[in-house]
């Protein structure tokens, strides 16, 4: 096998299992320290037993996340050593934040939380909590400017070294002002906050629906559908700004999106396209006039770039090969993670409708509400998906392709071990998420309010 296409496998894998953990602790911790919060403030038993059950399944999903993230950086510099060697001087500059700042923020903060209760004030307590969530947070913006670099370079921020062949950062508030970034961290963060809240509802109403712990559970799903409602729509919001930038910054990925093969004015949307499994020849297609100017521009008589002028062009600006993206995958990712994410907003909707009509806990439909916990995960990975495979061939747009940036010398021995090792021990980390948060869930608050849980809390850090 090609070890091109094994190492990218191999961190395609990795980066979906870990990205499994992340969303997911980017939002609970919030709800956390907001249940917390109400206890400081009211004295309230229950805020405080809200603050506990959550907490412990934010810090099961924690520990086992920090674990995966590990890995990552380290395939940096065992598959893609030529990747790190020509831009290591410009993204070792946040990642190198993300650790000093972003690490050293949560993992204390996040330590005196977990074992400072009663040994520490009640104010530094719940500051310790707030700050840890910060920390997170931080953890995720740096990351994420790192990737949106890689996604829009700013041709400010860095020139090139003919002598040694690398980039090299020349201004580092360029680097860091980079919309994509901020655009990635807005629709991220929005993800955690809507991922956390179908965890809630999700194990709020396999509780209910047993008429156990009824006004903890009924509280908790009220306040989840509310926030799920509101990150759906900043998911939204920030998804049609994305598409915006990315008809500017990246059009071909954006043509990609919506098979359009000869450039349109105005563009139509394709409900469905029905093509050939490179997507890049069209047997039929259904589709909207006008809509995807809108979409793009905010006004419904702009143009709108297609794959075949865009492939000239290129290759006038580059030289001979293909830039066209492997539009079977961008396509339909896309349509997934919009299918699901209307979705998901329309069902926090209706919850919310429901609890202003009157008492949820008799709803009959309130079996069926763990099953969505599916929707947001199913999101995400489409997400990620499409926004990875819709940049190629490159692994910086526009600077440096895939093939140049694989590690010279790997066999396809040496990764078919490696991801078959990682398949085994990803597969075993997540069987142990699942079975752990499933037992916890399951056992109720007032488990969480007199057992512990053994998560490594050693293993305090960031999981980006």
């Amino acid at each position: 096998m090609d070890p091109i296409l094994l190492s990218r496998l191999q961190f395609g894998f990795t980066t979906i299992y870990h990205w499994m953990f992340v969303p997911l602790t980017l939002g609970l911790v919030w709800y956390v320290a907001f249940f917390q919060t109400r206890y400081y403030q009211t004295g309230d038993e229950t805020w405080r037993k809200m603050t506990k059950f959550w907490g412990k399944l934010f810090l099961i999903n924690f520990a086992i996340g920090v674990v995966t993230g590990i890995i990552q950086e380290f395939q940096f510099g065992m598959n893609w050593s030529e990747y790190s060697r020509y831009v290591g001087d410009i993204i070792g500059a946040p990642l190198a934040i993300e650790t000093l700042m972003a690490f050293f923020l949560e993992s204390t903060f996040l330590g005196i939380w977990i074992f400072g209760e009663g040994r520490v004030s009640p104010k530094v307590h719940l500051v310790s909590i707030w700050l840890a969530a910060i920390g997170s947070t931080f953890s995720a913006l740096w990351i994420l400017l790192a990737n949106g670099f890689m996604q829009a370079p700013p041709a400010n921020s860095f020139i090139f070294n003919p002598d040694n062949g690398r980039l090299e950062l020349v201004n580092f508030f360029a680097l860091i002002g980079n919309l994509k970034g901020w655009i990635f961290f807005w629709h991220t963060i929005s993800d955690g906050v809507a991922m956390a809240a179908f965890l809630i509802l999700a194990v709020s109403a396999y509780h209910l629906a047993r008429k156990q712990n009824l006004e903890f559970f009924k509280l908790s799903f009220n306040v989840a559908a509310v926030s799920g409602l509101v990150a759906g729509g900043m998911i939204f919001l920030g998804g049609h700004t994305m598409g915006q930038y990315m008809a500017e910054a990246q059009p071909m990925k954006l043509a990609a999106i919506e098979a359009i093969w000869e450039t349109e004015q105005p563009a139509s949307f394709s409900l469905l396209t029905i093509g050939d499994l490179t997507g890049k020849q069209e047997i039929w297609s259904f589709r909207i006039p006008y809509a995807m100017s809108f979409l793009a521009c905010n006004n419904f008589t702009c143009e709108v770039k297609g794959v075949n002028e865009l492939q000239a062009k290129y290759e006038q600006q580059f030289g001979l090969g293909d830039y066209i993206p492997l539009m079977v995958v961008t396509y339909w990712t896309f349509r997934i993670m919009m299918t699901f994410g209307m979705v998901m907003i329309l069902i926090t909707a209706f919850f919310v409708w429901t609890i202003m009509r009157g008492d949820i806990t008799k709803a009959w439909w309130m079996k069926w509400v763990p099953w969505l916990l599916a929707l947001p995960y199913l999101a995400n990975a489409s997400g990620w998906i499409l926004t990875e495979m819709g940049r190629q061939p490159w692994i910086i747009y526009g600077l440096l392709r895939v093939e140049d940036a694989v590690s010279p010398n790997l066999t396809p021995t040496d990764l078919l071990i490696s991801l078959i090792g990682y398949i085994v021990i990803y597969s075993a980390l997540a069987g142990s998420m699942v079975y752990l948060m499933k037992k916890y869930a399951i056992a109720g608050p007032d488990a969480a309010m007199h057992e512990s849980v053994d998560v490594a809390p050693a293993i305090v850090g960031s999981q980006d």
